[in-house]
């Protein structure tokens, strides 16, 4: 069995597209996963299947999703080591100066191939400061995140793949209840 993580983009958000975790948790027992667990209110669940393929794990979840609660909801699938090597490449950790408050990962649904067009001239980003490695797009929001216009549909506009962000802390103890 192999720990992954699944999480969800846009559930539970301005009280659209509702899912309560317990029945996320039953749908995902339904589905032969094990071990479910989640973590807050945003979707995101973490559990052991025998099933070695994250983006087959996300095209399950998504299905399944749509059949129960009747709408679509993207998934981003990673495996432990997955989320575990996202966090340890993080280049802003090594910037002693920054407040990792304001650290944020966006997790996108496959590694782009065209990060070299993403045109930052054309936004103000004011503070804020990304990092593109693999599947993982590290921000640094200073100025919150709800104000930076580093946002999933930029990042989905540009790259042409799903996006969804956590804040550091979430990732964090994502991995942590992965471990355990």
């Amino acid at each position: 069995m192999t720990t992954f993580i699944s999480i969800l983009r846009g559930i539970n958000v301005s009280g659209h597209r509702l899912i309560k975790m317990d029945a996320l948790k039953e749908l995902c027992a339904s589905l032969k996963m094990q071990q479910v667990k989640t973590y807050i209110q945003s979707g995101n669940i973490i559990f052991q299947s025998t099933l070695h393929n994250c983006d087959a794990i996300s095209k399950k979840l998504e299905s399944a999703i749509l059949k129960k609660f009747g709408f679509e909801v993207p998934v981003i699938t990673l495996s432990q080591s997955e989320l575990k090597g996202c966090l340890q490449d993080n280049p802003f950790i090594k910037e002693r100066k920054l407040d990792a408050a304001y650290f944020h990962v966006t997790f996108l649904s496959e590694q782009p191939t065209n990060n070299d067009s993403i045109e930052t001239e054309a936004i103000k980003l004011r503070n804020d400061r990304f990092v593109i490695k693999g599947r993982c797009i590290y921000l640094y929001c200073p100025d919150g995140y709800g104000n930076t216009k580093l946002t999933n549909s930029f990042f989905e506009n540009k790259l042409k793949v799903t996006a969804t962000t956590r804040n550091w802390k979430t990732v964090n103890e994502l991995l942590r209840l992965a471990e355990n």
